[in-house]
C-alpha cells in the first residue's frame, strides 16, 4: 500500500532542480527552481529578510523498504513581517498586536516579491492533489500549534486552486490587476484602432512625445545581457525605491544570476538617448505570456515610464505573438492604455477562531466591493463601445 509521507524542506537546492522542475516544470519563470533558486542562494529570502524557506516535499513509498519518490512539491515560508507579498494583512497583523497577541510568525506559499498568479502546489498525475492538500494543510496545522504561527497564506494561485483550499477549509480572498490580451493584433497600431478616437490619440501623442527626445529603445537578449547592463539596469531598480525612501528587495546578484540560470525567459528593454542608457525595464516570457516586473531610469520625463513598461511590452507581445501581458500589481493608470481588471485570489488560514471569523467576516464583505471595482474599472476601458472581440 502506497503512503505519503510530508517533509519541510529548509533549502529548495535539498529537493534539486531535476526533481523540482519535473513537477512544477519551466513554463512559469517564477515558480522554476532556478529563480527559486536564485533567491535563495543570493540571500534575498532567508531568516534576516522575513523569508526563511520551509517548502512543503511530499513523497510517495510503500510500507517496506521500497524506495520513496518526489510526487509534490509546494513552495512554503515561514514569515517574520508581510513585506514583499501584495496582499496586504498588515491590519490584520495590528490587530493581533492590539489584542497582545503575535501575528508572526506566519507561513505563507508564494513567489516571493512577485505578485504574479500560477500554480502554487505541483503534484503528479499518480496522486490526489486534494489529497495532497489536505495532508499539507493538517501538517501546517500542527506546525503552526507547535512553533505558535499564526496562520497560512497561499497567495495568487490559480482560479482552480484557490477553489480547491476552499473546498479543504481555507477562506478565499479576491482582488484586482490589470492585463493586457493581444486579441490577434498584426501591429500596434492595429491595436490601437479597437480603441475610441480620443484614447487612440492620447497614446500617439504620449509616444511621439518620447520619439520627438530622440529617445530610442533597444531588447536585450537574455543571453546578451553584460555586466555593464546589469550594473546600469540595478542602479535604476534601486532609484525607484529610494524616491519612496525605501530600499528594493532583491540584490544584483540575484539579477545576475537569473541571467546566468534562465536567459532564455527574459529580456532587457532599454531606452537610451545617444549611447547612454537612461532607463531600463526587465521582463519575463513563457510561450504564452509576457511578464513585466522591475524597471528603473536615471531621468524622470513625462511618458518614458509607459514607453518603457507598457508600450515596448505590448509591441514585443504583438511581435512574438504572446496572448497576454502581465504587467504588475496595482495601476488604475494602465486601463485607458488598454489594460484590463483581472481577479485574483488568495487563501487564508487563522489557527485563532475568533480573529479567523472576523477575518472571514471581513472577506465575505470585501468581495462584492472586488467585484463591483472590476466592474467600474472595466467601464473605463479604452474599446470602442464594441469591446474588445473574444
Amino acid at each position: 500500500m502506497k503512503v505519503l509521507d510530508l517533509k519541510f524542506i529548509d533549502s529548495i537546492a535539498t529537493i534539486g532542480a531535476e526533481d523540482w522542475n519535473r513537477l512544477a516544470g519551466i513554463e512559469n519563470p517564477f515558480t522554476r527552481y532556478e529563480f527559486l533558486w536564485a533567491l535563495e542562494t543570493t540571500g534575498c529570502v532567508t531568516g534576516g529578510t522575513g523569508w526563511t524557506p520551509h517548502h512543503a516535499a511530499v513523497y510517495s513509498g510503500a510500507e517496506d523498504d521500497e524506495p520513496s519518490q518526489l510526487v509534490a512539491i509546494m513552495p512554503l515560508y515561514q514569515k517574520t513581517n508581510s513585506y514583499g507579498e501584495y496582499v496586504f494583512d498588515w491590519s490584520w497583523a495590528s490587530a493581533y498586536q492590539n489584542y497582545g497577541l503575535n501575528y508572526y510568525p506566519k507561513f505563507v506559499s508564494t513567489v516571493p516579491f512577485t505578485p504574479s498568479h500560477g500554480t502554487r502546489l505541483f503534484a503528479a498525475n499518480s496522486v490526489s492533489k486534494d489529497d495532497i492538500a489536505k495532508l499539507i494543510f493538517d501538517k501546517l496545522k500542527s506546525k503552526s500549534e507547535s512553533i505558535e504561527a499564526s496562520s497560512w497564506h497561499i497567495l495568487f494561485p490559480t482560479e482552480e486552486e484557490n477553489k480547491l483550499f476552499e473546498r479543504i477549509g481555507i477562506p478565499a480572498r479576491t482582488a484586482c490587476q490589470f492585463h493586457w490580451f493581444n486579441r490577434g493584433y498584426t501591429s500596434f497600431d492595429d491595436f490601437l484602432d479597437t480603441l475610441n478616437s480620443r484614447k487612440r490619440k492620447n497614446i500617439r501623442k504620449e509616444r511621439q512625445k518620447i520619439a520627438a527626445r530622440g529617445t530610442r529603445f533597444e531588447t536585450i537578449a537574455g543571453a546578451s545581457i553584460t555586466a555593464e547592463h546589469w550594473n546600469t539596469f540595478y542602479q535604476f531598480y534601486q532609484s525607484t525605491y529610494m524616491m519612496r525612501g525605501m530600499q528594493g528587495y532583491l540584490s544584483q546578484d540575484f539579477f545576475v544570476e537569473l541571467g546566468q540560470q534562465m536567459p532564455e525567459q527574459l529580456f532587457m528593454i532599454v531606452a537610451l538617448e545617444g549611447e547612454s542608457i537612461i532607463a531600463a525595464a526587465l521582463f519575463f516570457r513563457n510561450s504564452e505570456k509576457l511578464f513585466g516586473r522591475y524597471w528603473g531610469s536615471s531621468q524622470d520625463y513625462q511618458f518614458l515610464h509607459f514607453e518603457t513598461c507598457y508600450y515596448q511590452g505590448q509591441e514585443y507581445c504583438i511581435q512574438q505573438k504572446l496572448k497576454s501581458f502581465d504587467s504588475g500589481a496595482q495601476g488604475e493608470h494602465k486601463i485607458q492604455r488598454g489594460f484590463e481588471p483581472i481577479i485574483t485570489y488568495s487563501n487564508h488560514w487563522i489557527a485563532n477562531e475568533s480573529f479567523a471569523q472576523a477575518i472571514n467576516n471581513f472577506l465575505d464583505e470585501e468581495r462584492p466591493h472586488i467585484e463591483r471595482y472590476q466592474a467600474e474599472a472595466s467601464s473605463l476601458l479604452p474599446f470602442k463601445k464594441a469591446g474588445p472581440s473574444s
